[in-house]
């Protein structure tokens, strides 16, 4: 389906298993490159959708100066946006169950900030998904966290896990969005280049 891409060596700039295995499920070829100690701060005047699209956008540029001609990378961030405030991933297991207990029983938005960038072109759009928890119990919160130990994931959760099976009630949007990377939205972007 993606023949046009063949002309490009594909590169994801991404640690992220998630991102990998979806990536994967498009049935590309591609591979990883990431580069140490990218700044992902951004300022303070940002909100909502600006905020992940600005990491995103600050990840593609780190490469600019590195890109081939063949290649295409691709970039993300992905936040949790709750009440007007971003939670990213959690210091630590105080931290995380903190995080989890003000989702509980709220809806919040999951961001990602995508950029498919070549030496000629940049593509970048946001992906936005409302997720709705049911009221989660300390007992599931603390059983989520020492088991689950979600460090790495912004808003101290993955969907794609036990807490999603048992805590999510609603989503409205792109379930792949939640999980890391809005494959959907990514795939009707790269049949255009």
């Amino acid at each position: 389906m993606l023949e046009n891409l063949k002309k490009y060596s594909i590169i994801l700039a991404s640690n992220s298993p998630r991102r990998k295995e979806l990536l994967e499920g498009l049935g590309i070829e591609y591979k990883v490159k990431t580069l140490p100690d990218v700044d992902e701060s951004y300022p303070e005047t940002l909100i909502g959708e600006q905020i992940p699209l600005f990491i995103a956008r600050k990840k593609a540029e780190a490469y600019i100066d590195t890109i081939e001609d063949n290649e295409l990378i691709i970039t993300a961030d992905t936040i949790v946006w709750l009440d007007g405030k971003v939670l990213g991933k959690p210091e630590d297991s105080a931290h995380a169950k903190e995080m989890l207990a003000s989702l509980s029983g709220k809806t919040h938005q999951v961001m990602t900030g995508v950029c498919i960038t070549t030496k000629d072109i940049r593509k970048e759009f946001v992906s936005v998904t409302d997720v709705t928890f049911n009221t989660l119990s300390m007992e599931e919160i603390d059983y989520y966290v020492i088991n689950y130990k979600p460090f790495d994931k912004a808003g101290a959760y993955g969907i794609q896990e036990w807490i999603g099976y048992i805590g999510v009630q609603s989503i409205s949007g792109s379930y792949f969005n939640v999980v890391g990377l809005p494959i959907q939205r990514l795939y009707r972007e790269l049949i255009k280049m």
